[in-house]
């Protein structure tokens, strides 16, 4: 058992990127932080950090600040500086085929592609990280999935968006506190507003 636990949100740093689609893993940090009165107050091995006590667990959140293809460069410094074992790290990010609406957790697995996540996996050495996938969906049309997730939200799916967020801080204290429902393989969340849902 690590001294910490790390919760890492991926994105990219400025306020340019601050409400785009890929930026959703900064926006669920931001969300745990707020709901347990910490703040980034910290720059450190280029990320903005948090550190505190919830529920008892000292955690160090985080939002690396060296664009999100190479997040690993953040997070492993601050992993090895800290002495962080791999089962006391979740990070959470944006995934792109799931939609809207949708959050997911893994212990562990492949990056699917996610440069951030491949980014991170490589600088650790291990893929058995915790983490929380929160969709965006797909483009639509053909637009260039790079374009896309650089777009700001729409005003539509404000309400969706603040339910995922919900979700993400509510699975967030979930993990540190060893909930039962999150060492089950693939477990799933649909949101809509006003509610959440779970699915084995």
């Amino acid at each position: 058992m690590s001294q910490f636990a790390l919760i890492a949100g991926l994105g990219n740093p400025g306020p340019r990127y601050a409400d785009t689609r890929h930026n959703i893993g900064f926006r669920a940090v931001e969300a745990v932080a707020d709901v347990h009165g910490l703040s980034f107050t910290r720059t450190e091995h280029n990320a903005r950090t948090a550190h505190g006590l919830i529920e008892g667990h000292r955690v160090i959140l985080a939002q690396p600040q060296t664009w999100m293809n190479d997040s690993g460069r953040s997070i492993g410094p601050l992993v090895r500086f800290y002495k962080i074992e791999p089962e006391d790290i979740l990070i959470i990010y944006d995934d792109l085929d799931i939609p809207l609406g949708t959050v997911r957790y893994r212990s562990e697995g492949s990056s699917g592609g996610h440069r951030g996540v491949q980014s991170t996996i490589q600088s650790l050495g291990t893929d058995a990280l915790s983490r929380l996938r929160l969709g965006i969906g797909r483009p639509p049309g053909r637009m260039d999935p790079a374009a896309y997730v650089l777009q700001d939200f729409a005003s539509d799916e404000t309400p969706i968006l603040w339910e995922v967020l919900r979700t993400a801080r509510a699975l967030v204290l979930d993990w540190l506190t060893g909930k039962p429902d999150l060492q089950r393989p693939g477990m799933t969340w649909r949101v809509a507003p006003g509610s959440a849902s779970a699915d084995n």
